[in-house]
């Protein structure tokens, strides 16, 4: 068994994680950390958890007794944390905060898109950066055409998530109130994403620096991604079709669907769902995920799956709200 622990366990995103590990066929979550919640019952933070775990947080958690640790922290909490501690051989590190997503002579995290990079993922890497929820569905929607150099025009993307908003902490009861009936604009032009969606297509298309001009939004729902994106594009929505169904023939989660997809296709699920169709000379693309799961704990357990040899779907064959 994968001896897994969580540091950071409070947030929406530990709160998914801990629900995907406690049910994993080869997991054994031992440890979940919060100074905040020590001694707390997990069930007493993350609800609806009654009968399938009986773990308190602790304070603490020693890296030697795991296989794999998962950070949920807050951005900038992970690097300190490991700029100051001895990581014991062999410990496979999750990190779901931005600390390390971008490449760097400075640390040695692979990015962790696995639609992108399940090949080095599987072939010794210990240390994984998980995407941001944003940037996981707006690479996954531009992929296809990065790897067949079709960015060559700018891209208009304009993307709304639901208040569970970064994963990463949960809102008080005021906060959620104000997200209720109410759509919010933030960062932008400016999200912090931008980066890495650039440093992901770029990877696979060297030429691109074409402007992305990315509005995000926050709306009333509680989770999910729904993405639309436009730009310039001389290639037919057949060929284009040919071409996303050829990248993602062997990916598990990632379908080309004929219909423009709802957010209730994909919440509660790892998938992602992407719509392509043209108006005149222009390429409107839709994809959704769930930004807690693909966009976070799924991609996070998808990603220890690589890492440890498992199938990819593995602990991950989960049902969406369809009602």
């Amino acid at each position: 068994m994968i001896r897994a622990g969580i540091l950071g366990g409070d947030g929406f995103a530990a709160g998914e994680l801990i629900r995907l590990l406690i049910n994993h066929p080869d997991v054994e979550l031992n440890r979940v950390q919060s100074r905040l919640h020590e001694g707390k019952l997990i069930t007493e933070v993350h609800q609806g958890m009654e009968g399938e775990t009986y773990l308190r947080f602790t304070a603490d958690v020693n890296l030697e007794e795991l296989d794999v640790v998962f950070c949920c922290y807050p951005h900038g909490h992970t690097s300190r944390l490991f700029a100051n501690c001895t990581i014991p051989k062999g410990l496979k590190i999750i990190d779901l905060s931005r600390d390390f997503r971008i490449e760097s002579e400075d640390h040695d995290f692979v990015y962790g898109l696995p639609e992108m990079n399940r090949k080095r993922l599987v072939h010794g890497v210990t240390k994984v950066a998980n995407p941001g929820s944003f940037a996981t569905a707006i690479e996954l929607a531009m992929l296809p055409l990065a790897k067949n150099l079709l960015l060559n025009s700018p891209i208009h993307i304009t993307a709304i998530t639901g208040f569970s908003g970064s994963a990463v902490e949960k809102s008080s009861p005021d906060q959620l109130a104000w997200h209720r009936d109410n759509v919010s604009i933030y960062q932008p032009l400016a999200h912090q994403h931008i980066p890495e969606i650039r440093q992901t297509l770029q990877t696979l298309q060297s030429t691109f620096n074409s402007e992305i001009e990315f509005i995000p939004m926050r709306g009333s729902f509680a989770r999910g991604i729904l993405v639309t994106a436009y730009m310039e594009m001389p290639v037919s929505v057949d060929q284009l079709r040919n071409i996303y169904e050829d990248y993602y023939a062997d990916h598990s989660f990632t379908f080309i669907v004929d219909r423009r997809p709802d957010l209730k296709d994909v919440v509660n699920t790892n998938k992602c769902l992407i719509h392509l169709e043209k108006v005149g000379t222009k390429l409107l693309i839709t994809a959704v995920i769930d930004n807690i799961l693909k966009g976070a704990a799924g991609q996070a357990v998808h990603n220890m799956n690589l890492l440890f040899g498992l199938h990819e779907k593995v602990g991950l064959a989960l049902k969406s709200s369809t009602i």
